[in-house]
């Protein structure tokens, strides 16, 4: 499944674990109690290298983004360059935005939300990507303690081909914005 869509999320998740289980499994493990007694950080170490070299081997695919949005979760902590180049190259291989925002969103969960507006910004084209995107955008925004820059990019759904799909996100995220802007110094 994955060689004719390297991007499905289900077969991805479903290969990776099974990977990640045989990697965690060290070789005669049944039968040798020194191998049963990895500590679990050496085992989630192997998990998480056998996940990569899968992902990795997928992101050679040009359609593949994906595999890069894996590999940048698991390299978000020890490789910030690395990191940004896989979720540059998977929002610019997948054009509805989706890639975009799950970057966004990696990148939000490892407290880096002013990364995340860095690569949202660079590549966002609000006419064009998931809301999604714009709902990362102004989350990442207000994380960074820009609530003025939140309002740029909600005022940017205006734009969106969906205008009552844009008002529900803009009612939804001007609570946040509003409270944001009355704790700011700045505001």
């Amino acid at each position: 499944m994955l060689s004719d869509d390297p991007n499905n999320e289900r077969a991805f998740r479903a290969l990776a674990e099974i990977v990640r289980r045989r990697a965690a499994e060290p070789e005669g493990s049944e039968h040798d109690p020194l191998t049963r007694a990895l500590p679990d950080g050496e085992r989630q170490r192997a998990a998480d290298l056998a996940v990569w070299s899968l992902g990795e081997e997928l992101a050679g695919n040009p359609r593949a983004w994906y595999p890069l949005i894996e590999v940048a979760r698991l390299s978000v902590r020890d490789d910030h360059e690395g990191t940004l180049r896989r979720l540059t190259t998977a929002a610019e291989r997948e054009p509805t935005g989706r890639a975009l925002a799950e970057g966004l969103k990696v990148l939000r969960e490892a407290d880096k939300p002013v990364d995340a507006l860095w690569l949202g910004v660079g590549h966002w084209r609000p006419r064009e990507h998931d809301l999604e995107v714009g709902r990362q955008l102004v989350l990442a925004s207000l994380e960074a303690g820009r609530p003025l820059e939140a309002k740029q990019h909600l005022a940017s759904l205006d734009m969106y081909p969906d205008p009552d799909a844009a008002a529900a996100l803009r009612l939804e995220l001007g609570d946040a914005i509003s409270h944001a802007e009355q704790h700011s110094p700045d505001a």
